[in-house]
Formats: structure tokens, sequence, C-alpha cells
């Protein structure tokens, strides 16, 4: 079976079209998370190489700049508010673009890092953008927001007494307002819904979707919010995967995103 897995990934790697491809973490997520969830080894196996990772300082470039395909992976502050990450993610798309003239983009963000991409490619700032490609992304937002402001919507001393005794989570997630925000359910007034109702960009969009055991989603975001299908000016124009997974990211998600990416 190895072999039969190397020559899919190699057939993968020669349909490939897209030139590079950016990889936008979620909350309390990091640019290592690609590679800690085993998910840039496959890509690799599928004949993507790691060009470098954005940082908001400018690019740190690797071995694989020269490549076909070639991926980079970003690193935002994820507990920054969605539209602060989205102008900090712009710039590093434009730097990768400078180095990489006339070459397409790809955007693939897990969770809130989905919701990132959308909103640099709704506000116009990032040419060459070919497709995007979304990973359990609470688009329509998610109940967990709700459920972290409220758990630690505290006024002194209670808030200090629950940092004592919970720890740097409490005092990460009260940071964490602005962005949590963001991703509550949208509602009149809220950032997603009218991110959700602006006009977006005439490019290929791909929604990977966990279901869950029962269908209704996974264990952060329910299933609906993460199909940009019911997005209302993207339904109809989004294909869409189904993969049985946990919220966070796994390998699988990296064959999955290799098939992804030799079909566009």
């Amino acid at each position: 079976m190895k072999w039969f897995t190397a020559l899919l990934f190699s057939l993968m790697a020669l349909s490939a079209k897209a030139d590079v491809a950016v990889l936008v973490h979620g909350y309390l997520g990091s640019a290592a998370s690609w590679e800690r969830s085993g998910v840039t080894s496959l890509l690799h196996q599928g004949g993507w190489q790691a060009a470098g990772i954005g940082t908001p300082r400018g690019l740190l470039p690797l071995s694989g700049g020269e490549a076909e395909n070639k991926f980079y992976t970003v690193e935002l502050p994820s507990i920054a508010p969605i539209a602060t990450q989205a102008r900090i993610l712009s710039g590093m798309l434009n730097a990768i673009l400078q180095k990489h003239p006339g070459e397409s983009l790809v955007l693939v963000g897990h969770s809130a890092g989905g919701v990132v991409a959308r909103m640099a490619l709704v506000m116009g700032e990032v040419p060459q953008a070919k497709a995007l490609v979304t990973i359990a992304s609470p688009h329509l937002g998610t109940g967990r927001a709700v459920q972290a402001l409220d758990e630690t919507d505290d006024v002194f001393p209670i808030s200090m007494v629950k940092s004592f005794f919970v720890g740097d989570i409490y005092d990460v997630v009260r940071d964490s307002w602005g962005v949590l925000l963001d991703l509550t359910p949208e509602h009149p007034g809220s950032l997603l819904f009218w991110l959700n109702r602006q006009p977006h960009p005439e490019v290929e969009y791909v929604s990977v979707i966990r279901p869950g055991p029962v269908g209704m989603g996974d264990e952060v975001v329910p299933a609906y919010s993460q199909d940009m299908n019911n997005i209302p000016v993207l339904k109809g124009r989004v294909q869409s995967r189904h993969t049985t997974l946990s919220h966070s990211l796994h390998p699988v998600d990296g064959e999955v995103l290799a098939d992804i990416l030799s079909s566009l």
C-alpha cells in the first residue's frame, strides 16, 4: 500500500495547478500548528514544499521557495479581532507575492483562520488569489464563543479568584474578547453578519466540513456554520468535503488538502 500512496501523491503533484498555498492557523494556533498536526508532512508527500513563514516582521524563507508547488505558513496574533488579523495577513500575502510575482495564491484557513482569510479576500487586498479553502471554520459563528465570553465576564475580585484557580487560560480568553465577539453567531450589527453580505471575489471556494458523529458538527463549530454555501452571497458557489474528524487539525487534512489543491 505504501507504493500506491506514493504513486497517488505523485500524480496529485503532477496535476496540481496552484503555485503558492498559504496556510492560516486558527484561534490559539500558530504557524507550527500545521507541522505539529502532521498536515505539512502529508503535503510534502503530495509534492508541496515549505517555502517560508510569514511573520509581522517579514518572511522567513525556507528551502522550498523555488519549488513549482510551495506553501507558506503564517504567524498571526490569533487573539486579536478578525479585522486586525486580516490586515496583518494581507501584508504577509503581498510580501509573498513580491517574492513570487505572477504566481497565484490559494488561501487555506483552519477554524477562525478561515474567517480571517475570507476577510482578507473581501477587503480586496489579496491580488492574484485563486481559491479559498477553509477547514472547520465558523463562517456563521459558534455558540462556543458565547460560552467563552460568558465564562470570563467577571468583575474584580471574582476575575482574580478565577484567574488564580483556573490558570493562564482564563487570562488568555479574557484577552481574546475581540476575536470571540467576532465569532459569535451572526446577528445584525455583528462582524459576521456584515462580512457574510459583502461582495466576494470570483475565486474558487471549498469548505472542508466536520459533520461530527450525528451530522451536527464537531465539538466547536456546527456543521452548517462550516459550510460556506450557507453564506448568502456564496450560496451555490462552494464545493464541500466532509471529514469525520474532531475540530483540531489532523494528518488526514494534509491528504485531503493535497487532493483539493490538485483539483483547483
